[in-house]
């Protein structure tokens, strides 16, 4: 079979049984499995991709974050950082929806998991909104966007799938998306002020009462000094923070806040055990879907026609896999993305002369933007399934929201100086700098 109708095929049948609801990782073995029935490849072959996918040290850095934002959320310690948010910026106009933005800055930084910071925020936020008269719509809306934040900020899991799929560094990444992270916070912040609802407006919290939450909520905001600091410093890798970071929770966050909690302590791991179990078994079939439509040769054609258009500009190459990415994001889910299209990023971030840090902190910025968009939207469709509402009108709410991403995303490609800053002081290794022959600093290309 033609290997152009073979890719074809390969992608109408995963789409198709995707919406028929098969879950993601069956859908795409699927396409494998029609692909080696008309192509020399064998079945043992593609068992042994399955494996390889998730053959990656770098990879066990997911479950141990997923575990510090399970631990979090179950024993309840995040309600200090709620309390904190709202002392700082409770009295400003849109009280409720301001603190849902810092509140997700904060705990961002500790999970890196958008499904963590969608439940976090639901579970935490949606109840005293509906109190205060914000819809449904606005609230599911607001989550969402505000839980995308955790795809960019450190530590992020889909930074560390990222980095360890396209051997691009994680900490750079981290690193790098932290402006862009920001961004949307405050975006969120000033979307809220001049066009969100009013909601109660509250006194200005007392130096005392701000110092008090401070107070409150200092054991578990130590878990991103802990991970960042590890890492920057080189104490430890990203997975080795995150082991730290577990045993912080376990050995001085939940006996010192929550003591009672440690009897629940084997259901928190089992269930972080199931939810990694979900990207997991994604990312290995995902693994095997792009090798086979590497085998086909599918990102030399998608390169192709990207450089055909774009020649070596990279900032148009950047927007047109924007685009791609952005269109892709609507049907299926960041990770199996990122690993499904790696190679056509690698092949243009090398012919474009792209660092690959800036191309990976433009491409995650629009995959988390896929997150609250069309039809599939999975940040905004759990949000609207956890505050109560609809799908169409969460869609409706969110749409003002669009603008604060593609300002963002279009401030990433255009303003690689700004986003690579950070990691060029900080861990210039991780952009592509070397030492000086001299020995005195960095030249970086």
């Amino acid at each position: 079979m033609n290997p152009a109708l073979l890719l074809a095929l390969m992608t109408v049948l995963f789409l198709v049984l995707g919406y028929s609801g098969v879950p993601v990782a069956f859908s795409l073995l699927a396409g494998v499995i029609v692909g080696t029935l008309f192509t020399p490849v064998s079945l043992a072959s593609i068992v042994q991709k399955v494996f390889d996918g998730v053959d990656s040290e770098a990879l066990l850095a997911v479950p141990f974050f997923l575990l510090v934002g399970e631990l979090m959320t179950s024993a309840n310690v995040v309600i200090r950082i709620a309390n904190l948010s709202q002392a700082l910026v409770g009295h400003i106009r849109g009280g409720l929806g301001q603190v849902v933005a810092v509140f997700s800055m904060f705990f961002s930084g500790m999970s890196g998991s958008t499904s963590a910071d969608v439940a976090v925020l639901s579970r935490t936020m949606a109840v005293p909104m509906t109190n205060e008269g914000y819809s449904r719509a606005f609230i599911a809306a607001l989550i969402a966007a505000a839980s995308t934040i955790a795809c960019l900020v450190p530590p992020s899991i889909m930074a560390v799938v990222y980095g360890a799929i396209g051997n691009v560094s994680i900490a750079g990444l981290f690193l790098g998306g932290v402006v862009p992270g920001l961004m949307i916070g405050f975006g969120l912040m000033i979307y809220c002020y001049f066009f969100g609802p009013v909601g109660f407006r509250r006194p200005r919290a007392r130096w005392s009462q701000l110092a008090d939450a401070t107070k409150a909520a200092a054991l578990p905001l130590m878990i991103p000094v802990i991970l960042l600091g590890g890492i920057l410093t080189g104490w430890f890798t990203p997975t080795e923070a995150g082991v730290v970071a577990v045993a912080w929770i376990l050995f001085v966050v939940i006996p010192l806040l929550n003591p009672g909690h440690i009897r629940e302590l084997p259901y928190d791991f089992c269930r972080a055990g199931l939810i990694y179990s979900l990207p997991l078994i994604t990312i290995a079939a995902a693994s095997a879907f792009g090798w086979m439509v590497a085998y086909l040769r599918g990102p030399i054609v998608v390169s192709g026609w990207i450089t055909g258009i774009a020649g070596n500009d990279p900032h148009l190459i950047m927007w047109l896999l924007v685009l791609v990415f952005t269109i892709v994001g609507d049907f299926i889910e960041p990770i199996p993305a990122v690993i499904i299209f790696m190679p056509v990023v690698t092949a243009l971030t090398q012919s474009a002369d792209i660092n690959p840090v800036h191309m990976g902190v433009v491409l995650i910025a629009t995959l988390a933007f896929g997150l609250i968009t069309p039809p599939y939207g999975l940040a905004l469709l759990m949000a609207t399934k956890f505050v109560g509402g609809r799908f169409s009108q969460g869609l409706r709410a969110s749409l003002p929201i669009y603008v604060i991403f593609l300002v963002t995303i279009a401030f990433t490609i255009y303003a690689p100086s700004v986003i690579l800053w950070l990691p060029k002081h900080v861990l210039p290794e991780s952009v592509g700098c070397f030492k000086s022959p001299s020995g005195a600093g960095y030249i970086c290309p």
